[in-house]
């Protein structure tokens, strides 16, 4: 079992940055792939990001690739995503979460944290 718990989350102006962090428990968080995703309201989740085990993969929607990076620092238990030049359509719940499988589809992925809001605004 593994639990997961964001944080960092909040309101920031358009053009501006947040840094999420996601802390997990257990002892075997380099095992496991780690993704980003949200969810706006009345929208689907989506994905944002994702990380393999050993950091050494990296992957990005559309939407983040050259603004958001994905990180995690395995001796801390945390994956973090840095947000830059954030833009009101990036207003959402991010989730994280962790599986065995490293990709974009979340199904992939076998634990969820509750989130943290990110609001951008105009």
């Amino acid at each position: 079992q593994v639990q997961l718990v964001e944080s960092g989350g909040g309101l920031v102006q358009a053009g501006g940055s947040l840094r999420l962090s996601c802390a997990a428990s257990g002892r075997t968080f380099s095992s496991y792939a780690m993704g980003w995703f949200r969810q706006a309201p009345g929208k689907e989740r989506e994905f944002v990001a994702a990380i393999s085990g050993s950091g050494d993969g990296t992957y990005y929607a559309n939407s983040g690739e050259g603004r958001f990076t994905i990180s995690r620092d395995n001796a801390m238990n945390t994956v973090y995503l840095q947000m830059n030049s954030l833009e009101p359509e990036d207003t959402a719940v991010y989730y994280c979460a962790a599986g065995p499988v490293v990709g974009g589809i979340s199904s992939l992925y076998d634990y969820w944290g509750q989130g943290t809001q990110v609001t951008v605004s105009s």
